[in-house]
C-alpha cells in the first residue's frame, strides 16, 4: 500500500465498486454516513486518515470500496 500525500484524494464511486452489494454496502463507512450509497464522492488525504481512525477504533466500519485495476501493469505476460 502506498502513503497519500495531503493533496491525494480518493474517488468513491459506488457504481464501480467490484464488491458493490447489500452486504458489503451495509458495512461500509460511505452508507454509514451518507445512508444508501452515493452517485460518488470524493474524500481527502485528512478525511481518509481519519475515517481510518474512527474504523480501528471500532467505531466506524472500514471504507469497502474495491475498484478494478487497469493499466498495462496488469496485462498477463
Amino acid at each position: 500500500m502506498t502513503e497519500n500525500s495531503p493533496t491525494d484524494s480518493v474517488v468513491v464511486d459506488c457504481d464501480r465498486c467490484l464488491v458493490r452489494s447489500p452486504s458489503a454496502c451495509g458495512d461500509c463507512i460511505v452508507t454509514v454516513l451518507l445512508g444508501a450509497p452515493p452517485a460518488g464522492i470524493e474524500i481527502d488525504a485528512e478525511e481518509m486518515a481519519a475515517l481510518g481512525v474512527l474504523a480501528d477504533a471500532g467505531l466506524t466500519p472500514p471504507l469497502r470500496l474495491v475498484t478494478p485495476v487497469t493499466g498495462p501493469e496488469t496485462q498477463a505476460g
